[in-house]
């Protein structure tokens, strides 16, 4: 069955491709894992050497006083918010990954590939800590270590989702979607289907031409 001349239904155009008859976008999940994974293994290793070489010692000043090494432990939220509320932040972890993971299945975009990655392994380093960390399972302090002048200390955890959040607001701002598509493309489709049905000035009716 055709629906134009030399045209199927099977060359369609689908929402995961750029023109009809195209092959689709490739899924990018594995670019969102390597990125998680490498920023939860820097997070996780980084939080070991603190632990065993600047616990229970004097803070390290580095770059005249830039940047200093304090292993603190947080009961909050990334740079120290909302201190106390360890399960409650604990449950909200749990949330974004499996937020992230049900993403995943729609996921053909690099750019959001590598911001998730970053979200995720953020995510996943301080729920490590708040699930196996003293005082208690599920309710651990997470391991804080880099400190700037007047900024809250943190570690490489809170580095990772601040970069994934900037660059999802930098990658909504430019249209760019999850199933990578862009939303401008699909408004500027609309536009012109509208300016063909809509917006033709109509022809004049006979015997008008000439007054």
């Amino acid at each position: 069955m055709q629906t134009t001349r030399g045209t199927s239904l099977s060359d369609s155009t689908d929402p995961q491709k750029g023109e009809a008859g195209e092959s689709p976008r490739p899924r990018r999940v594995g670019v969102l894992v390597a990125v998680g994974c490498a920023a939860l293994a820097l997070d996780i290793v980084s939080k070991i050497a603190v632990v065993a070489l600047l616990q229970d010692r004097a803070p390290v000043r580095l770059l005249g006083g830039l940047l200093t090494l304090r292993e603190t432990r947080n009961s909050g939220a990334a740079f120290s918010i909302g201190t106390g509320y360890t399960i409650i932040f604990t449950v909200i972890a749990c949330g974004v990954v499996v937020a992230i993971a049900r993403t995943a299945r729609n996921l053909r975009s690099v750019p959001w590939a590598v911001c998730l990655g970053l979200l995720l392994g953020g995510a996943l380093g301080n729920l490590v800590d708040r699930v196996l960390r003293a005082p208690a399972p599920f309710q651990g302090h997470v391991v804080d270590w880099i400190e700037l002048p007047d900024w809250p200390v943190f570690n490489l955890a809170d580095s990772a989702i601040t970069c994934g959040g900037v660059l999802a607001v930098l990658l909504a701002a430019r249209g760019l979607q999850v199933d990578g598509t862009r939303v401008s493309d699909d408004e500027d489709d609309d536009g012109r289907d509208g300016d063909d049905d809509g917006d033709r000035a109509p022809e004049p009716a006979p015997g008008e031409h000439g007054r």
